[in-house]
């Protein structure tokens, strides 16, 4: 049992510390794509000269946002209705119910990450954006299209992140399953969010 603890508060700090990173980056992401939307605002409504470029970056910035943020709000929780179930059981079988559900949630990622990574890699990222560019020398004279990989790798981020999720809040219910919960961690903002 003080194995399964460890490894379970363990796989949580790397968790905490992956998503907090995540969610970080996700803000900037929000923050770059409010600019690029204002920028076309301006441009599109002021001096009647739509850009080619932001909303194709609003886009990308959008799906990363999502890659990082959506695992945050796995590990905490609020699926309202599926709670609201496991409430009204006793400990153990609402940890059986939870395990089964999360078991499901597993699998349904792992096939949604194979399915990202094949996109990724594919023929599809193999493609470049339509208005997207990056500089592609240190004196800015030549840019490049921006390959469609980029913003594919996106999910294959998420959906890592959320199977890491997935295999702590396992390994989470099979610890309350036992009767150890209270020597677990508790994930931060999670009593606010319904998840603990």
């Amino acid at each position: 049992m003080s194995a399964l603890l460890g490894l379970t508060n363990g796989l949580g700090a790397v968790n905490a510390a992956l998503l907090t990173l995540g969610r970080r980056l996700g803000a900037f992401c929000v923050a770059l794509m409010v600019v690029a939307i204002l920028l076309q605002v301006f441009f599109r409504y002021v001096l009647s000269s739509a850009l080619p470029w932001p909303e194709e970056a609003a886009r990308f910035l959008m799906l990363w946002m999502a890659g990082l943020m959506a695992p945050t709000a796995f590990r905490r929780g609020g699926f309202v209705s599926i709670e609201m179930l496991v409430r009204f059981l006793p400990r153990r079988p609402a940890a059986l119910l939870t395990i089964l559900l999360l078991l499901l949630s597993l699998a349904v990622l792992v096939i949604g990450l194979q399915i990202g990574w094949s996109e990724t890699t594919g023929l599809g990222g193999r493609f470049a954006t339509d208005s997207l560019s990056v500089p592609n020398s240190l004196d800015l004279s030549t840019w490049v299209k921006v390959p469609k990989a980029w913003m594919m790798a996106s999910l294959v981020v998420g959906l890592g992140l959320l199977i890491s999720v997935c295999v702590e809040l396992i390994l989470r219910a099979t610890a309350t399953l036992f009767g150890q919960e209270a020597q677990l961690v508790l994930i931060a903002d999670a009593a606010v969010m319904g998840s603990e």
